[in-house]
């Protein structure tokens, strides 16, 4: 990650937007409990798309015992935390975020997600994609290149509330706040905390090797061959091929097995398949082993994301209709 930082040249302010929205507990329609051990210990999360903010996931959560999975993102990860203190390894260390925090996340990093303290965290998170935060970027600062996060934790409360009024203006279908509050945060971040994220690129017969097996497991997501056999493929052996892999990717060949299939699952329950019909698509053995590998990585079971997105697509196309 670099260390650049990204100077202002103008667009949001910190006034204005920056007085909006700043609840963040459930709604009507929020988020639906997880099992979590009795009401002191209730976990509960949403996981939704509000169709104004295109290019942007929404998540508002609150955990006790749940731990997530090495995994990574094909987002940014804009995390403000509001009880509790999340922790997550990252970058070789344990972070720690606290109320007021962010846990920040760039694209393709290996990280994890737990608890620090008995009573849990809530937070709320905004995911944009990458197009998202470069043209956001590109119109507000002077950062070229593909923009990212510097430090993983940042203690900044006033920013912190407005991640939560994005979350809350998308719930009350509020289009104009909850862009402008996007755009709001997503300034901040940069200009305090942004550099321009090194390009990756492919060196040495080890990385070659590694790159060459994500390959093939993309290709074999539902059968994927064993470690002996997926070295010989490549032209390695079984432990060189596991030490390059895990220097190029942050994580062992089957951790990122497990991380892409989650990722071709959340593409095909976006599409509106059935939790079964996916576990088999992807290569998971049933839907109970779906359920928990895609709960720790995404947040929620795959059924309760599924629905959150057949939701948005009725009340889509409900209220807009075809036009004229």
């Amino acid at each position: 990650m670099g260390t650049g930082t990204g100077l202002a040249a103008g667009g949001p302010g910190d006034g204005g937007a920056a007085d909006g929205p700043t609840a963040d507990g459930p709604t009507a329609d929020g988020p639906v409990p997880t099992r979590g051990p009795g009401a002191a210990g209730r976990e509960e999360a949403r996981h939704w798309l509000y169709p104004d903010l295109p290019g942007v996931d929404l998540l508002r959560a609150r955990y006790v015992r749940k731990t997530f999975l090495r995994h990574t993102h094909e987002t940014y990860v804009i995390a403000a935390i509001s009880h509790g203190v999340e922790g997550f390894h990252h970058g070789g260390t344990d972070r720690y975020a606290g109320p007021g925090g962010l846990a920040l996340i760039n694209p393709d990093t290996p990280h994890t997600g737990f608890a620090k303290d008995p009573g849990g965290w809530r937070y709320g998170a905004l995911y944009p994609s990458a197009d998202v935060v470069a043209a956001i970027a590109a119109e507000t600062t002077v950062l070229r290149g593909t923009p990212g996060f510097v430090s993983p934790v940042l203690d900044d409360a006033r920013t912190a509330r407005l991640v939560h009024g994005v979350l809350r203006a998308a719930d009350e279908g509020n289009a104009l706040a909850a862009d402008t509050l996007l755009r709001t945060v997503v300034t901040r971040l940069i200009r305090s905390n942004g550099g321009r994220l090194p390009a990756r690129t492919v060196r040495g017969a080890g990385a070659l090797a590694a790159a060459r097996a994500r390959s093939v497991l993309l290709e074999r997501l539902a059968d994927p061959p064993s470690l002996a056999e997926l070295a010989d493929a490549v032209g390695t052996r079984p432990f060189p091929l596991l030490r390059a892999f895990k220097e190029a990717y942050g994580m062992p060949p089957h951790a990122w097995l497990t991380d892409a299939r989650v990722r071709a699952a959340r593409r095909l329950l976006d599409a509106g398949h059935a939790p079964a019909d996916t576990a088999a698509e992807v290569g998971f053995s049933d839907q109970p082993h779906l359920n928990r590998h895609f709960s720790r990585i995404v947040g929620v079971p795959p059924g309760a994301y599924r629905r959150e997105r057949l939701a948005v697509a009725r009340t889509y196309k409900t209220t807009r209709g075809p036009r004229p």
